[in-house]
Order: C-alpha cells, then sequence, then structure tokens
C-alpha cells in the first residue's frame, strides 16, 4: 500500500507534456527506421556490391536484434534504472546510425544495423512506460495518443520519406537523419526526464542474470524474426532452412515462457500474462500491428507493381491516411476518459472491419489516385480506436513498479505482429495470384474456341490500327494484351483476397473486447494500482 501511495503522490518537476513531447521524439526516430530503408535495399545492394538477396538482411539484423531487446527492457531498467537506460538507448542508435551511414562494407553495415536495433529496442518501451507514469491513470489515453502517432505514423511515412531521401540525395542519409534527432533527444531526456521513487531497483548484490532465460529468448526470437522475414522467398516450409527455423522457434520460445514462469528473477516476466486485461490488450495490439503493417504495405505495393505508380506517388497515398492520425488521434485520446475502454475497442475492430471490406470493393485495374487514397483512410481511421484504448488497458490491475515490463511486452508484441503481417500479406498475394492465374487461364488455351475467336478479332483491330504490321505481329501483340490483362487481374483479385483475410480477421477480434474485466473510465483512477 505504500508503494501505491508513493506512486499515486509522485509528480514529476516538469510538465507531463513537455516529457512526453520528448520521449515521443525518440520513439519516432526508431519506429521510423524499422520501416524508411525498405524502398532503399536496391540501392544499398548495388552500392555495397551485395546481391538482392544479402541486401534484405539489413532489415533482419535490425529486426532481430530490436525483438530480443524489447521484452528484457523491464530486467534491464530494474538493472540500470529507466533514465540511465533510455540515454544509453538514445546513445547507442545514434552512434550506430552513423556507423550505418559511413558503412563501406555489408558486414559492416549488418553489423551496425544490429547495434542500431539494440538501441532502438528500449525507446519505444521507455517512451510509453514515462508516459504512463507521468500521467494519472485518468489521463493515459490523451498521452498515449500522442505516443500512438509514433507507432503508427512512423512506419507509414517511412516509406515516402526512405523514397524521397534516396532518389534525391543518398541512402546513407536514411540513417544519417538520425543524428541530430538523437542529439537533440539525448540533450532533452538528460534534463527533464526522472525516475519515479516507486521504480524497483535491484541493489548491487541482488543483479542475477538469468542467462538460460536469455539464450532461449535470443535463439527463439532471431529463429522466429528470421521465418517471418525470410518465410515467403524460400517458400515456407517446403525450405529445410525454414523448417528448422520454426521447430527452433517453437521450442525455445515454449521453453522460455516455462522457464521464466518459475524463475524468481526473469528476465522476461511472462507471469504478466496471468492479468485478463493485459493478456487481452496485448493480443489486440498483436493483431494491430499485423492489420496495420500489412495496409501499409498493400496498397503502395499494388499502387507501385501493379498500376504503375511512382513510389513517390504511392507514398503520398499511405501519407493521406497518416495524415487522417493527427487528426483523430488526440479525439481519441479524448474519448478514453469518457467512455469505457472496450466499447472503443469494438468500435475500432467494427470500422476496421468494415474498411477492409469496402477496400475489396474498391479495388481494381481501374482505381484513381482519389480512390487509393479513400481506402487508406478508410483503413486507417479505426486504428486509433483500437491501439489507445489496448494501450492504456495494458497497465489497467498492474503495480506501477511493472511498468517498463509491461510497454517492454505490449511493443514486443506489436512488433512481432507488424513482422507477421508483412509476411502474411506477401504469402497471400503470391499464393492466392497463383490460383486466380490458375482460373482465369483455364479458357484461355489455343483450343478454346471462344478464345480464340476473341484473339483473332482482337489481332484484325490491331492489324488495321498499326498501318504495316504483319498479320503474324498482330496476333502476338493481341497474346501478350490478354497475357498481361490476365496477370493484372489475378494480381487485383490476390489483393481483394488480402483485404477480405484481414477484415475476417478484424471482424474475429471484436469478442476479445467482452474480456477486459475494467470498463468504466470513472473508476480507472481506482483499478490502476491494484
Amino acid at each position: 500500500m505504500a508503494e501505491e501511495a508513493t506512486a499515486g503522490e509522485w509528480k514529476p518537476r516538469f510538465n507531463p507534456w513537455l516529457i512526453a513531447v520528448v520521449v515521443a521524439l525518440a520513439a519516432f526516430m526508431e519506429v521510423l527506421d524499422t520501416s524508411i530503408a525498405n524502398v532503399a535495399l536496391p540501392h544499398i545492394s548495388g552500392g555495397l556490391g551485395a546481391s538482392q538477396e544479402q541486401g534484405t538482411w539489413v532489415l533482419t539484423a535490425y529486426l532481430v536484434a530490436n525483438a530480443i531487446v524489447l521484452p528484457i527492457t523491464g530486467w534491464l531498467t530494474s538493472v540500470l534504472g529507466r533514465k540511465r537506460f533510455f540515454l544509453i538507448c538514445i546513445t547507442l542508435f545514434t552512434a550506430s546510425s552513423v556507423l550505418c551511414g559511413f558503412a563501406a562494407s555489408l558486414p559492416m553495415l549488418l553489423l551496425a544495423r544490429v547495434l542500431q536495433g539494440a538501441g532502438g529496442g528500449g525507446l519505444q518501451p521507455m517512451a510509453q512506460a514515462i508516459m504512463a507514469d507521468v500521467f494519472p491513470p485518468a489521463k493515459r489515453g490523451m498521452a498515449f495518443a500522442l505516443y500512438g502517432l509514433t507507432a503508427i505514423v512512423a512506419p507509414a511515412l517511412g516509406p515516402t520519406l526512405g523514397g524521397w531521401i534516396t532518389d534525391n540525395y543518398s541512402w546513407r542519409w536514411i540513417f544519417l537523419i538520425n543524428v541530430p534527432v538523437g542529439v537533440v533527444a539525448l540533450g532533452l531526456v538528460f534534463v527533464i526526464v526522472e525516475d519515479p521513487p516507486f521504480l524497483r531497483r535491484f541493489k548491487p548484490g541482488e543483479v542475477r542474470m538469468d542467462y538460460i532465460g536469455f539464450a532461449a529468448l535470443t535463439i527463439g526470437v532471431a529463429a522466429l524474426q528470421t521465418l517471418l522475414d525470410k518465410g515467403q522467398e524460400d517458400d515456407w516450409l517446403n525450405s529445410h532452412f525454414i523448417a528448422a527455423l520454426a521447430v527452433t522457434a517453437v521450442v525455445a520460445l515454449t521453453f522460455l515462457v516455462v522457464w521464466e514462469w518459475y524463475e524468481k528473477r526473469p528476465i522476461v516476466d511472462v507471469r504478466l500474462f496471468r492479468h485478463l486485461n493485459f493478456s487481452t490488450s496485448t493480443t489486440m495490439l498483436f493483431v494491430v500491428g499485423v492489420v496495420m503493417f500489412a495496409s501499409t504495405v498493400l496498397m503502395p505495393q499494388f499502387l507501385q507493381v501493379v498500376m504503375g505508380y511512382t513510389a513517390e506517388k504511392a507514398g503520398l497515398v499511405v501519407s493521406a491516411g497518416a495524415a487522417l492520425l493527427l487528426v483523430t488521434m488526440p479525439v481519441i485520446g479524448v474519448l478514453t476518459t469518457r467512455f469505457p475502454l472496450k466499447y472503443l475497442m469494438g468500435m475500432g475492430w467494427l470500422l476496421l472491419s468494415a474498411g477492409l471490406y469496402i477496400s475489396t470493393k474498391l479495388v481494381s485495374l481501374e482505381i484513381s489516385f482519389g480512390t487509393a487514397t479513400v481506402i487508406m483512410m478508410v483503413q486507417y481511421l479505426p486504428l486509433g480506436f483500437i491501439f489507445i484504448p489496448s494501450t492504456t488497458a495494458c497497465y489497467l490491475g498492474i503495480p506501477p513498479d511493472k511498468s517498463d515490463s509491461v510497454s517492454g511486452i505490449a511493443n514486443f508484441m506489436r512488433t512481432i505482429g507488424m513482422s507477421a503481417g508483412t509476411s502474411l500479406s506477401q504469402t497471400i498475394l503470391a499464393r492466392r495470384a497463383q490460383f486466380h492465374i490458375a482460373r482465369l487461364t483455364e479458357h484461355t488455351s489455343l483450343g478454346d474456341g471462344g478464345f480464340l475467336a476473341q484473339g483473332q478479332a482482337m489481332a484484325s483491330t490491331l492489324h488495321r490500327q498499326s498501318a504495316g504490321a504483319g498479320k503474324a505481329d498482330a496476333q502476338i501483340s493481341a497474346l501478350a494484351q490478354t497475357f498481361r490483362g490476365v496477370m493484372g487481374q489475378a494480381s487485383a483479385m490476390s489483393y481483394i483476397d488480402a483485404y477480405l483475410l484481414l477484415g475476417i480477421g478484424s471482424a474475429l477480434m471484436l469478442m476479445f473486447c467482452f474480456f477486459l474485466k475494467t470498463n468504466d473510465p470513472k473508476h480507472t483512477e481506482q483499478h490502476a494500482g491494484h
């Protein structure tokens, strides 16, 4: 009880909103790096004399290191202190960004990306935990609206910004732009952020490293992230490498959960999942990561690959959806103080499933820039209704000294969801495109009379339109146009299937909203410390 009283009485020396903006700045810088390098991979590979396949390890190396650090941030802050750990992460992330920018070879860049991912792994959970502590429970929703802008908007802006920098300057600047932001964030955090008195710190004699748990975490997460990143590329379980990764991930992560459950001083506090609010909310954050990143990838890819848009123009479509969040996020933050969280989440999942269903009706080979923008807006609008209440609900019923562990695991779940979303969307596109091509080509064989008649009519039209071209050339052109039409239609249908499956998954998440125990905003203050 004394600890709870201390948590309720403590107030930061600086304005909580100033602290929130400063820590959000550091988090935004890190989240941006999860997607900013995607479009620059061909330039990076070419500049360093590496193949395209080797270049993809630039993303994988970052994601693996990032995901390993996320769930252990609670333990690290207990050893180092939250502020000191936050400053170390900013310093490591900024310094490794310099190394990335000046890397002379692919191995050097991969090493720098591992260090960057490790440093970045602490920035998101620390920013979220700091916001949770400097704001009273009744106002956390408004604070997490600001955090939501970094977690959702930054990945959406990353490809657009990365493409613009790469096209106009050099791929090295997508890393070097972190340096001034990191230096400013480092100075501001040093001055205005402080550790609350109720945070648990190990005394020097109490520090004990859980080597077995850390080894299981490292092996399991590395295998899982590599599996998600390389699965579709290597044809999933048809590859012995991917199959081995799948077995390794399942065995290591299962062992991790069992080991940490009974470990007296776990490096990952898996016992938090005993709290229904926490387990339900983190499940929602995982699915939000899946849908958010899948939708962020799908539409720009469709516009570029199928419709022939430039990267910059396709990025503007995504940016329109992200810009909408700048308006809606603060409003949703206020709504969390007035309406039960589970009702806001239910509204979000309902709107998201409806938006994805609408997307299936609007995607076609005749899609316009305006229609594509509408699709992104109806998909992005509901995300705030899910993300902010879910993040807020993670802390309900959890002791204040556990906030670092809560934020670390919550961000880990969302990050894994983002990787899964990218992998899932690419797998659906590849498999469903093959299915639709097979179906569409059933009636395009040379033995089909209707197909031959249609081909001859098209060839005759092309022969009349192109004076001087022979009939054989006209027939070849007619077949080529038919082939392009079939491929384009099959691709469009595969994107429709992807949106439909994401919509079904979102609709199923509605039932999880009713698992939340705390649903009255008037009682948030009471439940927060129990």
